[in-house]
C-alpha cells in the first residue's frame, strides 16, 4: 500500500475480467463483512520471481474448505491468473498477490456461511520489499488461540484482529513487533511472521502445534537450511530461550527473511544463520 491514503497501483480480477484499482466488491450485507467468513493467501513477486506460487494457491483452497467455503477456483487457475496479472506491471515491480474467498450469504441461523454463495477475486498490487533492516521484539500479553476456539488451520481474516492488537500494544511500548505464545505459554510465532532462533550452532523454531500456520516460507527456509547441512530443530520454546538466543530472525511471505536486532533491552546483531537463511532463500527464489 502506498503512503498516506493513496492506493499503490492495483489490478483486481473479479467476475471474469481484470479491473484497474481497488474496486468495491463486498457489500455491507455480505456475510463476510458481518461475520468475517473470508480467507486469503499472499504470494510475492520480487526481482522478477514468484517463489512457491503454486503452494500459496493450494493453501487458499485449503483455507476455504476449513472455513466451510467452496473453493471454486483450482490452484492451477489461480496461478495462471496471477501470472497474467503480473504482466500488467513493470517487469521489476515488487508485487503482492492475494487470492481471496468469502461468503456472500448466510446459511441457517445467519451466523454460518452459505458455501454455495462463495465469491472470489484475485488482487495484485505494488508492494515494495522491506529492506533487510533489523527490528525489535518483546513479549506480548496476548496469546494465540487453539483449534477449539478459532480456525487456526486457515489463513482466515478473523484471526488477524488478535495479531493487530498484539502489534499495537507492542508498538505502544516502543517495539516494532512481538512474540506471541500459545495458551500454555510456549512460543508460537511473531505477531505477523514465523520465528527462528539460533543457539550454540543449532537453529530452533517452534514446532507447529495447531495454534499458528506452518508458513510456506517457514517450511522453505527449514528445508533450505537442512539441505545446506544446518541442524534445524522444531521444538517447544519458552520466551526465556529467545532472551538467551545468539540470534533471532523471522520468515514470512511479505518480507521473506528478516533479522531481529533487539529483544526487550538486549541488542542483537544479524548473525550467520540469518545471513545463511536469507542467502539460501534468495538463491532458491532465483534458481
Amino acid at each position: 500500500m502506498a503512503s498516506g491514503k493513496e492506493w499503490s497501483k492495483t489490478w483486481t480480477f473479479y467476475k471474469g475480467d481484470w479491473h484497474e484499482g481497488n474496486i468495491p466488491i463486498m457489500g455491507t450485507r455480505s456475510h463476510a463483512a458481518l461475520f468475517a467468513s473470508s480467507v486469503f493467501d499472499g504470494a510475492r513477486t520480487f526481482e522478477g520471481v514468484t517463489p512457491d506460487l503454486d503452494l500459496h494457491c493450494e493453501r487458499v483452497n485449503a483455507s476455504a474448505t476449513a472455513m466451510f467455503l467452496r473453493p471454486v477456483v483450482s490452484a492451477d487457475t489461480w496461478a495462471g491468473l496471477a501470472r497474467d496479472g503480473i504482466k500488467r506491471f513493470a517487469p521489476d515491480a515488487a508485487l503482492y498477490i492475494r487470492p481471496t474467498y468469502w461468503a456472500e450469504h448466510s446459511g441457517k441461523l445467519m451466523i454460518a456461511p452459505d458455501p454455495d454463495s462463495t465469491e472470489w477475486c484475485l488482487t495484485i498490487w505494488e508492494a515494495p520489499m522491506r529492506p533487510p533492516e533489523g527490528f525489535s521484539i518483546t513479549l506480548s500479553p496476548y496469546r494465540k488461540p487453539t483449534l477449539e476456539t478459532m480456525p487456526c488451520d486457515a489463513k482466515a481474516g478473523c484471526l488477524y484482529p488478535n495479531n493487530a492488537r498484539a502489534l499495537l500494544e507492542a508498538q505502544s511500548r516502543g517495539f516494532a513487533s512481538c512474540v506471541m505464545t500459545d495458551m500454555l505459554g510456549n512460543v508460537a510465532e511473531l505477531a505477523s511472521a514465523n520465528l527462528f532462533m539460533a543457539k550454540d550452532g543449532v537453529v530452533f523454531t517452534p514446532a507447529p502445534n495447531g495454534t499458528f500456520l506452518n508458513g510456506i516460507t517457514r517450511q522453505r527456509v527449514i528445508k533450505l537450511l537442512r539441505d545446506a547441512g544446518v541442524t534445524v530443530e522444531e521444538t517447544t520454546l519458552r520466551y526465556a530461550d529467545l532472551q538467551g538466543a545468539d540470534e533471532i530472525f523471522s520468515s514470512g511471505n511479505y518480507s521473506k527473511v528478516m533479522p531481529v536486532n533487539r529483544i526487550d533491552d538486549r541488542s542483537l546483531q544479524p548473525g550467520p544463520f540469518y545471513r545463511k537463511a536469507r542467502e539460501l532463500y534468495w538463491d532458491f527464489a532465483h534458481g
